[in-house]
């Protein structure tokens, strides 16, 4: 992965130099300057971005920025790591992270009266949904979110997607033959899989996401009780069920189970970078395609540098580095010229999911099946 971390190094650095090169003509006009608006429509408080010859991304402070942004995010360590210095060098404002991974929205909730956090980063669209209802983000449209397909964002601008992330099935190629690999969702629950099912728990926003868009497919046929037979089924196939995506694909690659489902990217990492046997499958029915997100805590603390944040996630070229270095799909259709081959020849069959919908149910459905469906006993020591 060398050659991976100098092209990341080299694209942090373009990154930097090129936002540093706004910051010396902050104290006199910039007439390429496109303001980014308010929930009002004014820019007062906005960050704007410039954009050079080259396409580089300048990002332009109109009010002067807090000394310090808190980030609450899904997002790996390492990944966070990479864009805090980034944006720490660039701007002088230090970056707190802290990777709550599944328990992110409830640690949002729970501060609702007194916001620890400026930035939600990370977390499925479904999840943004609730939080938005729960009055829990402030509207700001960053300058990038009039290029990205509607689907991928709120239409009153509470949240924008900064990465598309498919859900697909998986299994080892050392454990199972392509044609005795399952084709699609119903499939898993086929007694010759006994014991071969591992998969995530619930506390990851992505299983959520996936557990409710399967039960979403029998309601859409007013069928929604079969739907929860076929959860019950597939739980009598399953294994085990991990709190951690890494002891997941340990299991895998150890082949203590076969099959499973995760996210693309995670899927292209551990073949790739971990040798794992894997194959994808492009399920029949779809594969549910999730909107990874980032929003405005309402009442932040540090809302200038809040802002300035959001306006640097969601640049192309910063989109780019992430599926560059961390095979994230891009929202941002400026980014997919410069992204990894795969992104654009993995062939991907989009579930039908109707998202906001999904939003006003998962929780009481993902309780439901916490509860009355998934056997405790089969949950991984971490």
């Amino acid at each position: 992965m060398k050659f991976n971390k100098l092209i990341s190094m080299i694209l942090v650095l373009v990154i930097v130099l090129s936002l540093a090169a706004c910051n010396s003509n902050n104290s006199g006009e910039d007439n390429n300057t496109v303001d980014s608006p308010t929930v009002d429509g004014s820019s007062e408080d906005s960050p704007t971005v410039n954009t050079d010859e080259d396409n580089a991304v300048e990002v332009d402070i109109a009010t002067p920025l807090e000394d310090t942004v808190v980030i609450y995010s899904t997002h790996g360590e390492e990944m966070l790591e990479l864009l805090a210095t980034a944006f720490e060098e660039e701007t002088g404002v230090k970056v707190e992270f802290i990777n709550l991974k599944g328990e992110l929205p409830e640690r949002v909730r729970a501060e609702k009266e007194n916001p620890q956090s400026d930035v939600m980063y990370g977390g499925a669209s479904s999840i943004f949904m609730e939080l938005k209802e729960e009055d829990l983000f402030e509207a700001y449209n960053p300058t990038w979110g009039d290029d990205i397909d509607p689907l991928f964002k709120d239409e009153e601008n509470f949240w924008f997607g900064t990465i598309q992330t498919p859900v697909m099935i998986f299994y080892n190629t050392d454990v199972i033959a392509a044609e005795d690999a399952p084709k699609d969702w119903s499939d898993l629950t086929n007694p010759a899989y006994k014991d071969q099912l591992v998969f995530r728990n619930a506390l990851s926003s992505s299983a959520r996401a996936t557990y409710s868009s399967l039960l979403q497919q029998y309601e859409m046929t007013s069928d929604l009780d079969t739907g929860w037979v076929f959860m019950d089924q597939l739980d009598d196939n399953t294994k085990q069920y991990y709190g951690s995506g890494s002891l997941m694909f340990q299991a895998i690659g150890r082949q203590e189970a076969s099959i499973s489902f995760a996210t693309l990217n995670s899927i292209i990492d551990n073949k790739v970078n971990n040798n794992i046997p894997l194959e994808v499958v492009n399920a029949v029915s779809g594969s549910p395609i999730i909107t990874d997100g980032i929003a405005l805590i309402n009442n932040a603390a540090h809302p200038s540098a809040a802002k300035a944040f959001i306006e640097f996630a969601g640049s192309a070229e910063v989109q780019a580095l992430l599926a560059t270095e961390y095979n994230r799909m891009p929202t941002n259709p400026d980014a997919l010229a410069t992204s990894p081959e795969w992104m654009s020849e993995i062939a991907i069959t989009a579930m039908n999911v109707d998202w906001v919908d999904l939003a006003s149910k998962q929780s009481e459905w993902m309780q439901q099946w916490d509860t009355e469906i998934k056997d405790s006993t089969k949950d991984a020591e971490e």
